[in-house]
């Protein structure tokens, strides 16, 4: 992992702020951290409601089914002003969705109560700190790299599955005597380049967003513990919206791009 040796770092105030996830216990040499931890309950939590409502689904939607179902239509219509198509909606609808869900049940963990301030009770450095129990994963790099490799693998398969290999991988590798003045292999190179940098784009803003909220809460939480965080707490569930809505919109348009070939871009810039 990223940061599996940090420690948790005590501020001068008692406060517990640490960059990196805390370990809980240890699986022989492996660290099981909170994170670790919340990024399992929050799938657990996905596949129960998933197969709870497979298991209910009936012609005449009602209660539950008939709000997702209201949910997911407006999700597929959103995707459609990105598509252009209501096929390739379908396509993309479990990549995308799934990870919306994800980072959305991941990013909302931060509000539920307990958050820095139930744990297990260490000594570090001479002074008594808490080891919490939970932190959302999305504040842990390491499940944010996690995301965003498999949004872009994601999008490697799929444009390779509507393009085929070569065709899709001449988007990157360019012959220098088939562009005029070599241009096209630079723009092959740096296209290659820019699918490499997605991965450090997504991970890095979904983390640095999630993190500085948490500590945001946890020192406002500290410092006046009642009526005064509320707005911050507002603040965070909109940020972890937003943030959900961000990378899975930006996953579906790297899609869409993705499988579309140079005459389609050239078809579209005219």
């Amino acid at each position: 992992m990223i940061s599996g040796v940090a420690r948790p770092r005590p501020a001068s105030n008692g406060m517990n702020i640490s960059l990196a996830p805390e370990p809980l216990f240890h699986i022989g040499t492996f660290a099981v951290t909170n994170t670790l931890i919340v990024a399992w309950v929050v799938i657990a939590v996905l596949l129960i409601a998933a197969y709870g409502v497979r298991k209910k689904l009936a012609v005449i939607p009602r209660g539950l089914q008939n709000l997702l179902e209201s949910v997911f239509e407006a999700a597929l219509n959103l995707m459609d002003s990105v598509t252009g198509s209501r096929a390739l909606s379908y396509k993309f609808f479990p990549v995308v969705m799934t990870i919306f869900l994800f980072v959305l049940l991941s990013n909302l963990i931060e509000i539920v109560p307990g958050l820095g301030t139930i744990g297990i009770r260490e000594v570090h450095e001479g002074r008594e700190i808490i080891i919490p129990f939970i932190r959302s994963s999305s504040a842990d790099l390491n499940v944010t790299l996690a995301i965003a490799i498999v949004s872009v693998l994601a999008t490697q398969i799929m444009g390779i599955a509507a393009l085929g290999f070569f065709k899709y991988a001449g988007k990157f590798i360019i012959a220098p005597w088939r562009s005029p003045y070599i241009v096209g292999t630079f723009v092959g190179a740096l296209e290659l380049v820019a699918e490499v940098a997605k991965i450090i784009s997504f991970s890095f803003r979904l983390f640095g967003n999630i993190f500085a909220g948490e500590v945001l809460l946890t020192v406002a939480l500290f410092l006046v513990p009642y009526v005064v965080p509320l707005p911050f707490l507002m603040l965070e569930i909109f940020v972890g919206l937003v943030q959900a809505v961000v990378f899975s919109m930006l996953t579906l348009v790297f899609m869409k791009m993705a499988t579309t070939g140079h005459e389609g871009h050239e078809e579209h810039a005219h």
